[in-house]
Order: C-alpha cells, then sequence, then structure tokens
C-alpha cells in the first residue's frame, strides 16, 4: 500500500473519531534522544521520491539558499503560530489519497482545500514562511505511525526543541511525546538534502511518503 494512501486513510480517522547534509550532527543511539528536546541525525538519507518529484516541478520551494542554520530562538507568540497554522491547515484541508485527487498513487504538492499527509506539511511551512519563519526552521519529516505505517509531519526546529506538525493530531507536541518512530527528516542544512533519523534507514531503503510500504 502507498503511505499517501495511509495518509489519508489516518486522518480520516482522526476527523471523524477524534546530496550532502554530513554537516549536522550525528547520534549514536536513536533510543537516547528520547531523553532530549532535539533531534540527532545518524547520516545521509535518500530523499523520498515525491519530494524530489516535488523540488523538480516546484524549484523555488527547494533552493539550496538557506542562511544561518542556528536553531531559531521562537519567542511564545512565535510557538502559538505554530498551533494556530496548525489547526488551520487541518481544518481547512479534507484528507484524500493522492489516487483520489490526482489519479496517481504519488504525488506530492501544496494542496487547496484536499491532500494527503505531505501536502498538509507542506502547506503548514508556506505559511509559516510567509509570517517571517526561516526555512531552516521547517523540515519535512517521515515516522512511522502507531500503527506501523508511513506517514510525513512537519518539524519545528527551535532553541526551545523540535516540535512536530501532525494532521492527526490537534496540538502541537515535542517531538518524543508523540507515538511516532522517526524515520528521516529534510536537513537543515540543505533543503534539497535528507538525514536519517535511526541507524537501520542508512543501509536499507526506507519507507517514505509515496513509496512502497513494505
Amino acid at each position: 500500500m502507498r503511505i499517501g494512501v495511509i495518509c489519508a486513510l489516518a486522518a480520516n480517522l482522526f476527523v471523524m473519531g477524534l546530496n550532502s547534509a554530513s554537516a549536522e550532527p550525528h547520534s549514536s543511539s536513536y533510543q537516547g534522544q528520547r531523553h532530549s528536546v532535539y533531534m540527532r541525525a545518524f547520516g545521509v538519507a535518500q530523499p523520498p521520491h515525491g519530494f524530489v518529484q516535488f523540488c523538480a516541478s516546484q524549484p523555488h520551494h527547494c533552493r539550496s539558499n538557506w542562511r544561518g542554520v542556528e536553531r531559531f530562538v521562537a519567542t511564545p507568540e512565535r510557538l502559538s503560530e505554530l498551533d494556530e497554522v496548525n489547526r488551520l491547515v487541518n481544518a481547512a484541508v479534507q484528507p484524500v489519497t493522492d489516487l483520489e485527487a490526482y489519479g496517481v498513487e504519488e504525488y506530492w504538492t501544496l494542496p487547496t482545500n484536499r491532500g494527503d499527509c505531505e501536502d498538509y506539511a507542506l502547506l503548514k511551512r508556506k505559511l509559516l514562511i510567509q509570517r517571517g519563519w526561516p526555512q531552516s526552521a521547517l523540515l519535512l519529516t517521515v515516522v512511522r505511525d502507531e500503527l506501523g505505517e508511513g506517514h510525513a509531519v512537519l518539524t519545528a526546529r527551535t532553541a526551545q526543541g523540535d516540535f512536530v506538525l501532525d494532521n492527526k493530531i490537534r496540538d502541537v507536541r515535542i517531538w518524543h511525546a508523540t507515538p511516532y518512530q522517526f524515520l528521516m527528516r529534510q536537513s537543515y542544512v540543505n533543503p534539497q538534502a535528507w538525514v536519517s533519523l535511526e541507524r537501520a534507514v542508512l543501509s536499507r531503503p526506507v519507507v517514505s511518503a509515496g513509496s512502497s510500504n513494505r
């Protein structure tokens, strides 16, 4: 099953039930990260196929011209923007699969009124950038959710910690307060590069949004 399908199905359940990035520091223990408010990277990971296609079709969203990779010092007002944008986009976008919306199994794009998990993340990133957030603080991230399925979220990288904006959860949470296994994330050094968030990602293909779930 494609992860795009899983994203939309998971979001529907929520609504109903409520390449170099080597400059990043590497960690030796994924489990050890659970004691920190900051994520740590193991090394370079292969970007999701849908992300690569998105950057090829809309390169202005993936320019490698980021400046200032220090953690963003977010004021209380800035942190409240994360919650506001997360709730705004979750309410405005109807969850659908890529197959339903575009007739293909994998398609990353900025949604208008419907989309799947990575589309939610892309729109939240865009809106926060428009509000003055630095691009290097807003990182697309691939996780395995509480059901063991692939899922995409947006990570806000701040001096206060790494916060997750998710279309399945109303509130913004520090990354280790989510029920997810974090697999890989966009690099804060280079927007076109990705880094692994667990050791296994370095040695085998990782389930990423839009790729085969196996």
